[in-house]
């Protein structure tokens, strides 16, 4: 049998063998590291998103005079988009932008917290007297009732949209009572309390008149505040009848000839017609994505923690 074919006979084999393995290694490498630089660059196109994503390139806009705008949008509270602490920001910001020629606050609200659109209110009447060449125009979207008017009514003028809803000018508190439904199913409440009134309107409680003649004293207090503040912001133009006040909404044009509104208008026409100035530049506040990212996550541990002590609590709270 001839043996003169066989690769062990062959002495170019073993370094022909040598060559395949060092280029294949070769070859590995190579694709390891196109994949590393890939990947690299992966990851920096990432960052650069994040980073363009948190630029707050409204602000960042350079204009010469325009109209500076504020968005009110949604329930006013503390921690939301339409809280004390963002609106002053931004309404300080618009204000005090040297290029800014009048501020327009476009407000589309249904009210919320009396505290919050007092702040508010305060802030725009300090802004106004600060900044007396510089008016604020309110100009309503959809709605503007109770708290969001609470704010409208510190404006130097107040513009709707014909089938705006405005007005509410009431306060409210609400709550349930579910003591016929435990009695049905047969569930006692045992509430312990240290003072008479702690358990304040308590849903799980008969319905107590002392305590209800106490909060409809406060609603009653608050509701005067509300009232002294439509009067002092409307002046002359309000058209007093015996609802005003009473937490009626009324449309667009009927606030115009109650007086609650100055006239029909939107953001452009008041910044076209009444500024004489097209150039909007939006001073809100927004949160950027890290802040929205920041939020959510502390929102979904604060939960879990939330769930985690829930479930051992044993012994009774302090409030």
């Amino acid at each position: 049998m001839d043996n003169t074919s066989r690769p062990e006979n062959d002495p170019a084999w073993e370094r022909k063998t040598l060559e395949k393995l060092a280029f294949a290694a070769l070859s590995e490498q190579r694709a390891k590291r196109r994949w590393g630089i890939f990947f690299k660059l992966l990851g920096f196109a990432y960052v650069s998103f994040i980073l363009f994503a948190m630029v707050d390139w409204d602000s960042a806009k350079v204009a010469d005079k325009h109209v500076a705008l504020v968005q009110l949008r949604g329930v006013i509270a503390p921690q939301s988009e339409a809280s004390a602490e963002n609106l002053v920001a931004s309404l300080n910001s618009a204000f005090e932008a040297p290029n800014s020629q009048a501020v327009i606050l476009r407000i589309n609200s249904p009210g919320g917290s009396p505290v919050q659109a007092g702040m508010v209110n305060d802030e725009i009447r300090r802004l106004r007297a600060k900044y007396p060449d510089k008016p604020l125009y309110a100009v309503v979207e959809d709605v503007c009732a109770s708290g969001g008017y609470y704010i409208a009514v510190a404006a130097d003028s107040i513009y709707v949209d014909k089938a705006s809803i405005v007005g509410s000018i009431g306060v409210l508190m609400d709550g349930f009572g579910f003591t016929g439904t435990m009695e049905k199913l047969g569930v006692e409440r045992r509430l312990l309390t240290a003072g008479g009134n702690k358990g304040f309107l308590d849903p799980f409680s008969p319905q107590s008149e002392e305590q209800t003649v106490h909060a409809r004293q406060m609603l009653a207090s608050i509701h005067e505040q509300f009232i002294k503040v439509v009067r002092e912001g409307r002046g002359k133009r309000l058209k007093e009848g015996e609802d005003t006040f009473s937490g009626l909404m009324w449309t667009g044009e009927q606030s115009v000839a109650m007086g609650l509104a100055d006239a029909l208008g939107s953001v452009d026409s008041v910044a076209r017609d009444v500024i004489k100035n097209e150039e909007l530049l939006d001073y809100t506040v927004k949160e950027n994505l890290a802040e929205r990212f920041a939020k959510r996550f502390g929102a979904g541990a604060m939960d879990s923690l939330w769930q985690g002590l829930s479930s051992r609590l044993t012994t009774p709270g302090v409030f």
